[in-house]
């Protein structure tokens, strides 16, 4: 059975950092996500132990191992878990909502919301 390809969804790029839809490239022409954008991607290494070099090519993101050649991006992520984690190039900080002690609750009524908001 024949399914035709629809415009866009041939070829979908992910986050290497939090697998979400990567809109945008960042220092390493790596296809991330917005809020990865100035986050780099760190060296990788292959089975063999030799480091992958990040190339670019006509088909997209692409690491070669003196040892072994040519290895799809998948392919290395998953060779190397840890880069599942938060990124130590990015620091994040919750910040609390501070509540003032001055604060009251306010009830309005429809009859006052006329007078007071108008």
């Amino acid at each position: 059975m024949y399914i035709p390809k629809r415009y866009g969804q041939s070829r979908v790029d992910s986050c290497p950092f939090c697998r979400k839809t990567a809109t945008t490239k960042n220092k390493q022409q790596v296809p991330v996500c917005y809020a990865h954008k100035t986050s780099i991607l760190k060296d990788l290494t292959c089975f063999c132990g030799d480091y992958l070099e990040l190339k670019d090519g006509k088909f997209g993101i692409y690491f070669n191992c003196t040892n072994c050649g040519n290895i799809n991006i998948k392919k290395a992520l998953e060779m190397n878990p840890e880069l599942g984690e938060e990124p130590k190039t990015e620091e994040k900080t919750e910040s609390k909502p501070k509540e003032s002690k001055d604060k009251k609750e306010i009830t309005i009524t429809s009859d006052e919301a006329d007078l007071n908001y108008s």
